[in-house]
């Protein structure tokens, strides 16, 4: 089964990717979690996004459409980015989910993939 794992970073973790002293750690964790993934051919598709500043929101109000830059105002975390696995169980998403390097400073979020629609 497929799952998604949707990585949220707090802004102080978020920040760490630029800061030349924590960069190296940060990133390393990083690339050490993605290597065993791909080792264990879990990985199905994902990717990292860019840093919160280059977001754009928009909305619908009224039938106008509203664009503000950044993410929304209120987020205590911000979405760094996803993988979609392919394991055996929720049970495994998790045990993946809870190696990420943001599941003790942010969260991890996951989801089964809604399979395709019946072919008509």
């Amino acid at each position: 089964m497929q799952y998604m794992l949707v990585f949220r970073e707090t802004s102080a973790e978020v920040g760490r990717r630029d800061d030349p002293a924590a960069a190296p750690e940060y990133w390393g964790a990083w690339n050490a979690y993605v290597g065993a993934m791909s080792g264990a051919g879990v990985v199905v598709s994902g990717n990292g996004l860019q840093h919160p500043r280059t977001a754009t929101t928009v909305r619908l109000s009224g039938g106008q459409r509203q664009v503000q830059d950044g993410p929304f105002a209120d987020t205590h975390e911000h979405l760094g980015g996803y993988f979609i696995v392919e394991v055996a169980s929720l049970d495994q998403a998790l045990e993946w989910a809870a190696r990420a390097p943001c599941a003790s400073a942010g969260s991890v979020e996951v989801r089964p993939v809604l399979p395709p629609p019946p072919a008509q």
